[in-house]
């Protein structure tokens, strides 16, 4: 079985970093990392459950656009636009839920639409597969920017290096990380790791299994004695291809405390106060106020999430 393994980024080229171990990755895996991504988490389900009807919004790193139905109970209820840099993925998100969504090919370090044109933005499992602490945290600003400054509200969530039983991941060690508790009182977690707010770089491996003709036609030819013919000669060539592929994902895995820090650097840096509305003076001289509060920061199922909400007074 293939382990997680750690790795060091180039900071000198990041973008080809993830164009070679994130974006031609999903593409080559789009059906069958799909077909294990289907049911919503539960946190994120609130989440959409609890925004006012009529609200429209876009999920930043989309996939196969899971999410894009959402509600189920309420269903035409908010309208989400997917963004997504794989365009195999988006065939599929194209028709999530088995009706026609609108999605739109693009890199969330892009800004596609106007500031502000959005009531929400959700961005579920996507910045950690950015390459550099700079990277991630752009990505945090242009999901801000997205959103109206008066009342758009988001949820981020990033994988942990803090994994819990029913995790397959193992998180190698590294230096500077240590003891292994779960952050929130949770299950007992796969880790040896203490929060240092730094996270660790790996590679996951996915296991791309043969197409089911593939197999058959090895075993077939596995069940015969005869000598192979010249036309079984290159068949055999296909037994190499019968057999798993298997991809190295990036990841950065967040440690505890990690996505928090992030979100405020890239909220000040936007010159937005940090904090609840009431926390702030309501205006400085006639200029108004910006900010963003954190209303939730927890950890959930080997994820760190941050639910933020913006206002302006």
């Amino acid at each position: 079985m293939p382990t997680v393994k750690a790795t060091t980024v180039s900071a000198q080229d990041p973008q080809n970093y993830e164009d070679l171990h994130v974006h031609a990755v999903y593409d080559e895996i789009a059906p069958h990392f799909s077909s294990t991504r289907y049911k919503p988490w539960p946190i994120i389900a609130t989440f959409l459950a609890s925004l006012p009807a009529g609200w429209v919004g876009v999920d930043l790193g989309t996939g196969n656009g899971k999410y894009l139905p959402l509600p189920v109970e309420l269903p035409g209820s908010l309208w989400t636009v997917g963004l997504d840099r794989s365009r195999n993925l988006l065939q599929i998100a194209k028709h999530a839920g088995g009706s026609e969504r609108e999605v739109v090919w693009g890199d969330v370090l892009d800004g596609p639409w106007r500031p502000g044109a959005f009531d929400y933005a959700i961005s579920i499992a996507t910045i950690h597969h950015l390459a550099t602490p700079e990277r991630r945290k752009t990505a945090v600003k242009r999901l801000l920017e997205s959103i109206a400054p008066s009342h758009g509200r988001a949820l981020i969530y990033v994988w942990a290096i803090e994994q819990d039983e029913l995790s397959k991941r193992e998180i190698p060690a590294s230096s500077g990380l240590g003891s292994g508790e779960d952050p929130n009182g949770g299950p007992e977690i796969k880790s040896t790791h203490s929060s240092a707010r730094k996270g660790q770089d790996v590679f996951v491996p996915w296991v791309l299994a043969a197409p089911p003709e593939l197999k058959s036609k090895s075993r077939r030819k596995g069940k015969s004695g005869s000598q192979a013919s010249p036309e079984d000669k290159v068949m055999q060539g296909g037994e190499a291809q019968a057999s798993p592929r298997v991809f190295e994902r990036y990841y950065h895995m967040f440690a505890e405390g990690e996505l928090s820090e992030l979100v405020t650097e890239a909220a000040v840096e936007m010159k937005l106060q940090v904090g609840g509305c009431t926390s702030v003076e309501q205006r400085i001289g006639s200029v108004p106020v910006c900010g963003v509060e954190i209303v939730q920061d927890g950890w959930e199922r080997s994820n760190y999430y941050v639910e933020l909400r913006r206002w302006k007074n």
